[in-house]
This record gives structure tokens, C-alpha cells and sequence, in this order.
């Protein structure tokens, strides 16, 4: 048996298509969109740097697929303490989203626990969706016929937002808060905090409720106040 994940966590609020901002990602949006919607999809495989979408895009198919009242599943392999175990443990789920592939490259048995996975999945009918950082030749899996079968999924290379992209998004999400963000916040905002997307949009829902319990804009001023101690 797999351990059972809070639902919390593995479903955070964000992690859904409409929340994915695509940018030049479009392509894979689509591609996952397809796979968790539809029937005899392509499986795909994404890769790209932490911050590019990855985990998000997972989460998202999972949920969707589970909205439509079909059965899915999400292994963050880099968060479980027996991925070998995981992955064998696991049936019965119609999409299987498979996250951070390269916490088991190298390790035998889990490589073959996820060959075991593949082939099963195809003789079941199951989806699989898989993510890591690299591409499955770059992985370093001592498993070659494992290697060959994710190099046949179809694979999208996820880009990260660049600045001016996740400033837009970020005041957008501002505006429809009704909050103003100059730019000069922007600019400080920028130099000093976090760049990840998910982790801005974070800090502006927080930077909301602090901003209205204290009746004040969101200016410099607050916002050094608000990363320095956590409240304005």
C-alpha cells in the first residue's frame, strides 16, 4: 500500500490548469490537458528547472481527472521514504502522475519497480504522466530498455515565466484583488524577494490580509516592515 498523502498537500488550492500561467508553455498545457481529459492521449513527459511548472501541471491533471469522477493518482518521488515500494504498490487508478523521476535514477530496484509500472499501466489501459529536471537520456537510469520506454512518450521542455511575465501575472492577480501595486514596488519587491511564481502569489494573498487588517497600501515601507517581521 502507498501512503496516503494529505490532501491538502498534494491538491494545494493554486495547482489547477486555470491557475497555470502558460507563457511558452502552451504547447505542454495542452498536451497534459489532453491526457487528463481524454482517452488513448500520448503519455508525455515534461522536464525543466524547479520553478518552470512542473509539479503544478501534475497536480492539475490529477485534479481534472478526478473532476470528471475518474481516478488518479500523484507520487512526488523525491518526498517518499520507499519509492520502490511505491511504485509497486500502486493500482487501480486510471492516471498516474509520476514527479521527480530523477530521486530514483540509479537505484535499482526502483528502476525497475517503475519499468514493472510502465508495462502495466499499458497492458491496464492507465495513463502515465512523468516529470523531472532533466530529459530521460540525461537522467543517469542504469535501466536501458527503462530509458527507451520514456524516451518514446512525447516530452515538452518547460520554461520558466521570465520577469516581465511574472510581474504581469502578478499584478493582474493584484488588480483583481482591488490592490495597487506600483511599479516601483514591483522593483523592490523583485530585487529582494523570491522569484518563483507560486511563491509571489503566496506572499500577495498574504500581503492582502495584512494590508486590510491594517488599513494600509501595500508601499515599500509596509512591505519591509511585512518581510522583516511577518506582520506590518
Amino acid at each position: 500500500m502507498i501512503p496516503q498523502l494529505p490532501l491538502a498537500w498534494r491538491w494545494p488550492r493554486r495547482q489547477r490548469f486555470e491557475h497555470f500561467h502558460a507563457g511558452a508553455n502552451a504547447a505542454a498545457l495542452a498536451a497534459v490537458q489532453a491526457l487528463a481529459l481524454e482517452s488513448g492521449t500520448a503519455w508525455v513527459y515534461l522536464h525543466g528547472a524547479s520553478g518552470s511548472g512542473r509539479s503544478h501541471l501534475l497536480m492539475a491533471a490529477c485534479q481534472a481527472r478526478m473532476d470528471g469522477g475518474r481516478s488518479a493518482q500523484y507520487l512526488p518521488l523525491a518526498a517518499l521514504a520507499e519509492p520502490t515500494a511505491a511504485l509497486r504498490g500502486v493500482a487501480g487508478s486510471e492516471l498516474l502522475a509520476l514527479d521527480d523521476l530523477g530521486a530514483i535514477a540509479g537505484d535499482r530496484e526502483a528502476e525497475h519497480a517503475l519499468f514493472d509500472l510502465y508495462n502495466r499501466a499499458r497492458a491496464e489501459g492507465s495513463a502515465l504522466l512523468f516529470a523531472a529536471d532533466v530529459t530521460p537520456a540525461q537522467l543517469g537510469l542504469g535501466l536501458p530498455d527503462l530509458r527507451s520506454r520514456l524516451g518514446a512518450c512525447t516530452q515538452f521542455a518547460l520554461k520558466p515565466l521570465d520577469d516581465d511575465e511574472r510581474r504581469a501575472v502578478l499584478k493582474a492577480q493584484a488588480v483583481a484583488r482591488g490592490i495597487e501595486l506600483d511599479d516601483s514596488v514591483l522593483d523592490w519587491l523583485f530585487a529582494r524577494y523570491a522569484r518563483d511564481l507560486g511563491a509571489l502569489l503566496d506572499l500577495l494573498d498574504r500581503l492582502d490580509h495584512a494590508s486590510l487588517a491594517a488599513q494600509r497600501r501595500i508601499t515599500i515601507p509596509f512591505l519591509r516592515d511585512f518581510l522583516r517581521e511577518g506582520v506590518p
